[in-house]
């Protein structure tokens, strides 16, 4: 359903043009989840839901993927006015 969306996350992860909020970094580290964990679940997932901020009117995306131990993770991110990828949280399922 967000298939450009998904693609321009995918190029982001592969060209290296994404950051981390604290909140995604700090949540990765206490799920004991590593970066590339993170960047497998964004090339292996599929966007589950689309969800706009109040405050500014952002879309941002909830992606479920996989670890490289294959283990299903969220990843909430959206595209930034720069065109990067930028990851506001992770979670496991």
């Amino acid at each position: 359903m967000y298939e450009r969306i998904l693609q321009q996350m995918r190029d982001c992860i592969r060209t290296k043009q994404y950051v981390m909020t604290i909140h995604a970094a700090d949540e990765m580290y206490d799920d004991n989840l590593s970066i590339f964990d993170v960047e497998s679940a964004v090339l292996t997932g599929e966007i589950t839901e689309r969800q706009k901020d109040s405050a500014t009117g952002e879309w941002k995306y909830v992606l479920k993927g996989q670890t490289l131990d294959e283990e299903n993770i969220f990843v909430v991110g959206k595209i930034s006015p720069v065109s990067k990828l930028v990851m506001i949280t992770v979670f496991r399922e």
